[in-house]
């Protein structure tokens, strides 16, 4: 297969990702939203938050990764941070679908676009810890706006919250999930039951 067939192979398979619809709704809680409609979201949150990152980023590389992330769930489907699944068989299966869906890609793209979303996941370097901070913060922005959003349907209490989001969120941005705290215990208190 030549380079550009290999190329538009890869974005047509990427066109799959706007079929794939996550646990999270729309701000304005009128339907879920799905996964490209997350990436370009999140995107966006990097480049307007960059500046709460806790250590100097390398945006174009950030914003890379947040365009990758989620390209896995064409074949793993999305899984919330607050669902009921095995964490191990999703990362086995997610490295699978990376193989997949970057192996359609020439070999020098491959291997590249292979490496970024691999340090997404391995979340070491400052530019991932600071991505998976800001893939964890719109979820919550999104649930804050749309009054809880799902999280009664997953059973979201403040400690899941915490150690779900919180913890990754502090990793790489902690002014931002300072600024949410307050909303996020508001809520919380609004609706105990």
């Amino acid at each position: 297969m030549d380079r550009i067939a290999a190329q538009f192979a890869f974005l047509n398979e990427a066109d799959r990702l706007k079929s794939v619809l996550r646990g999270t709704t729309l701000n304005d809680g009128s339907r879920r939203e799905n996964s490209a409609e997350h990436s370009w979201h999140i995107m966006l949150y990097a480049s307007v938050m960059a500046e709460h990152a806790i250590k100097p980023v390398n945006l174009d590389r950030v914003i890379r990764m947040l365009l990758l992330h989620d390209l896995v769930e064409i074949d793993a489907g999305d899984n919330p941070i607050h669902g009921d699944h095995d964490p191990v068989e999703q990362d086995r299966i997610e490295k699978l679908a990376a193989d997949r869906i970057f192996g359609l890609l020439p070999a020098d793209q491959a291997t590249a676009f292979r490496a970024l979303w691999d340090e997404f996941e391995a979340a070491e370097t400052d530019d991932a810890i600071f991505a998976k901070s800001i893939d964890r913060v719109q979820p919550v922005m999104s649930n804050l706006e749309s009054g809880g959003g799902t999280w009664p349907q997953y059973n979201v209490t403040p400690d899941k919250l915490e150690t779900r989001v919180g913890s990754k969120v502090r990793r790489g941005a902690p002014a931002l999930w300072a600024a949410l705290k307050s909303r996020i215990d508001t809520w919380f208190a609004d609706h105990a039951a």
